[in-house]
């Protein structure tokens, strides 16, 4: 059974928008970014239309750029909000790239952007499609292919939360990656404990504006609040030993030449 690297870090790398005022220069951006995270052996993850905003599709931007896809090194983020040409055209650009590692997720929506239907990935007992119908049609149509993980959030109610992880599970995930931790966290600890034969990634929060995590955890964090992501980073890996490790809002100027110090 295919699986999922945990030796190597998962850098996030956000899309430009569609609508961008200068495009050129983010696409260079962008493509700078993911050489150089797939030239330092770790593992690109570039999201779908995040927070709802209408973006550039990773696959696209990767057929359009030239971009290499190194196995193991690329994961696409996959969320439900796409028309079911769109969803099947990115999986099959998947599937001839060699891309396998997909991240599924419900994901964010808004009136610019389309949603799959029950019927389009062949769910009959649902209102709405969710990450669970997604991996189904996923594992139904492209038996085999892919290497397909969700995400686990700790900071919504716990049975709740379990109870949905044991539904994906069922669908097909194979690898699980947390909203950011910032310390130890005890709903991954049972996490950890319920399911240790699944890889699990604690997701890192690299920016040091920690008070846009508000929302994620469910409190107010003051913007005056002091944070050290890579010390946070640290403290994560002595915590998380048998854990991969997420990157998110990674500073590449001021952050990424510390990184590697820090896995070794």
């Amino acid at each position: 059974m295919q699986q999922i690297r945990k030796d190597i870090y998962h850098v996030e790398i956000v899309p430009p928008k569609q609508d961008s005022e200068k495009l050129d220069e983010d696409l260079e951006k962008f493509s700078t970014k993911y050489r150089r995270v797939i030239d330092s052996g770790y593992s690109v993850g570039i999201t779908d239309n995040s927070m709802g905003i209408l973006s550039f599709q990773g696959t696209e931007l990767i057929e359009e750029l030239d971009l290499p896809v190194a196995p193991e090194q690329v994961m696409i983020h996959l969320n439900t909000f796409h028309t079911k040409d769109d969803l099947d055209n990115i999986l099959d650009i998947c599937q001839t790239k060699g891309i396998r590692d997909l991240l599924v997720i419900t994901g964010d929506g808004s009136e610019r952007l389309p949603r799959l239907h029950p019927s389009d990935v062949g769910a009959s007992d649902v209102q709405s499609v969710t990450s669970v119908e997604l991996l189904q049609y996923i594992n139904r149509q492209y038996p085999g292919a892919f290497v397909l993980g969700v995400a686990f959030n700790p900071y919504e109610p716990e049975e709740h939360e379990f109870e949905k992880m044991e539904r994906k599970l069922k669908a097909g995930a194979s690898f699980i990656i947390t909203q950011p931790l910032i310390e130890r966290n005890e709903i991954v600890d049972r996490l950890l404990g319920k399911h240790p034969e699944i890889p699990l990634f604690i997701e890192a929060w690299m920016s040091k504006k920690l008070h846009l995590l508000s929302e994620a955890v469910g409190y107010e964090i003051p913007e005056t609040t002091e944070f050290d992501p890579i010390s946070a980073l640290k403290m994560l890996h002595s915590l998380y030993p048998q854990c991969g490790l997420y990157l998110s809002q990674l500073g590449f100027k001021t952050q990424y030449d510390l990184i590697k110090d820090i896995w070794a």
